[in-house]
């Protein structure tokens, strides 16, 4: 990349530690070329006050905000969800965000004609990764410019250190400087004493958590939940018919009220390391619950397990910053033909981080109380033994073939 001819460039903008020293880095690395900031807009609130000027004081030319919270909801969350996918237990808060604000990014960045585009991701992070794939999936010939793997700055003290020297505003200091990742869907926090696997997680300090409460400080009242599901896609809360974000963002409330969707683990990254994170996802751990519980209802044994088993090839391609990939899109296909018969309504007993089932009801429902009850039934108990020594006849003749051999 020849930096002389880099003019304009459009940042991925946070307002964060790392996108706030980036500004000034790249007037100074850069030949002083235009920086024009965009800020995806997937949930993080509070986050986005006040980002304007402080784009503009730190050297920005312009920020763009765009509105991509029904966008990430309706087009990532969901299908994430209707898949079933993790990754290692975590719930993909920031894997699904990336592609949808890469994908924005590079509208702006083709829309105003940059010549390249930046990112505060780390290198030893999985968010490199996951911008990089969705840019060159859109703008397969842009140049991308990563600070992290040029600049001599080593650590999250170096940054604050070289942000104090050039009068950039943080709304961090030393202290309590987690790197954080906000949206609707969750917020991690890494980082600080939590590099230590031996550290417990300060869920009851005051301003740790930032999306609900510890489970030792929730009600002593268990809070009942109601969701109705169509084609596995959440349509009502409590019986109010509302979007998918709207029952997010409700699902949030009351589930971090009542301890909800905490998730302590050390993860495998993608380029190769371990670490540790805690995650805040208090509405989407219920749906996933919800939705889950649903499908037991209404998925035939051979494709509720094959489902199963896709949905970690899923997690860990969203994980993996595969999102827009051929197989992502295949096996989304295969979750949305599963999904036809998942509809019904799912209800939950949440108590002090525990979700507990309800009640579960579908027209779909292939479950039989006359079949299945201890009570008389049409069940014929007698078939059971054709049935044995059909399915243990090859246990047999293993069985007979070795007493020969023996």
């Amino acid at each position: 990349m020849d930096k002389a001819n880099i003019k304009k460039i459009v940042l991925a903008y946070s307002g964060g530690l790392d996108t706030s020293i980036i500004i000034p880095w790249l007037k100074e690395n850069y030949n002083d070329p235009e920086i024009i900031a965009v800020s995806g807009n997937v949930g993080q609130a509070d986050e986005l006050e006040g980002l304007e000027e402080k784009a503009l004081k730190t050297g920005a030319s312009k920020l763009y905000v765009l509105d991509l919270t029904e966008d990430y909801v309706d087009n990532y969350v969901i299908p994430t969800m209707k898949a079933g996918a993790l990754y290692e237990e975590y719930l993909l808060g920031t894997s699904t965000a990336r592609p949808c604000i890469a994908k924005g990014l590079v509208e702006i960045a083709l829309k105003e004609g940059a010549d390249a585009i930046c990112h505060g991701c780390t290198g030893k992070g999985n968010d490199q990764v996951r911008f990089e794939l969705a840019i060159k999936h859109f703008a397969p010939d842009m140049p991308i410019i990563a600070p992290w793997r040029e600049w001599n700055i080593k650590s999250r003290d170096e940054e604050i250190d070289y942000a104090e020297a050039h009068n950039v505003p943080l709304k961090i200091n030393r202290e309590t400087n987690y790197s954080k990742d906000k949206n609707l869907w969750h917020l991690s926090h890494e980082g600080l004493d939590l590099e230590d696997t031996g550290n417990e997680p300060q869920y009851e300090k005051e301003g740790f958590l930032e999306m609900g409460v510890s489970p030792i400080m929730a009600p002593d009242a268990p809070t009942y939940v109601t969701l109705d599901f169509e084609k596995g896609v959440p349509v009502a809360l409590d019986g109010e018919a509302m979007s998918a974000k709207e029952i997010i963002l409700k699902l949030n409330e009351v589930g971090g009220k009542n301890g909800i969707g905490l998730l302590d683990i050390v993860e495998n990254r993608l380029v190769g390391m371990k670490c540790r994170g805690v995650y805040e996802t208090p509405g989407g751990a219920i749906l996933y619950k919800a939705h889950s519980v649903l499908e037991t209802l209404t998925l035939d044994k051979d494709t509720m397990h094959e489902k199963a088993k896709l949905s970690i090839t899923f997690g860990e391609l969203v994980y993996n910053g595969k999102w827009f990939s051929p197989l992502r899109e295949a096996l989304s296909a295969f979750v949305d033909k599963t999904q036809e018969h998942v509809t019904g309504t799912v209800r939950l007993k949440l108590y002090k981080g525990n979700m507990i089932n309800a009640g579960v009801w579908s027209p779909y429902s292939l479950y039989s109380e006359d079949i299945a009850t201890f009570g008389a039934s049409d069940y014929d108990q007698k078939d059971a033994q054709g049935f044995i020594n059909l399915y243990g006849l090859s246990t047999k003749v293993q069985a007979m073939v070795n007493s020969k051999l023996s």
